[in-house]
């Protein structure tokens, strides 16, 4: 068990996915992503989501990512922020969105 005290030091924020490109340089099949976290600004993110989505219908998504952990590089890349998602069987991703448009850096709690 963990205290609410700690919960609370994970920042996850709403932001909007605003570029996708293709990262041949990932181990597994990924996308390098920029999101606009509103006010926080654009952060980079690397994303192994490649099974269930298209870069095309990525642009505009709203989604939910965890932007305070330190930066993490992945082969040349520096990932920013952290996409959540539920990870079903062989570890694909369905991300984690609002039911509704909502403001990008509304805090997630």
């Amino acid at each position: 068990m963990i205290r609410y005290e700690d919960f609370e030091k994970v920042e996850m924020r709403i932001g909007t996915i605003r570029k996708v490109e293709d990262f041949p340089l990932a181990r597994n099949p990924s996308y390098k992503l920029e999101i606009d976290f509103g006010e926080i600004g654009i952060k980079r993110c690397s994303a192994q989501i490649t099974v269930l989505y298209s870069k095309e219908e990525l642009i505009g998504r709203q989604i939910v990512a965890v932007v305070n952990f330190p930066i993490k590089q992945i082969a040349n890349f520096n990932s920013e922020c952290l996409l959540l998602g539920a990870v079903g069987q062989e570890s694909i991703i369905t991300l984690l969105h609002p039911e509704r448009p909502v403001e990008n850096g509304l805090r997630v709690l």
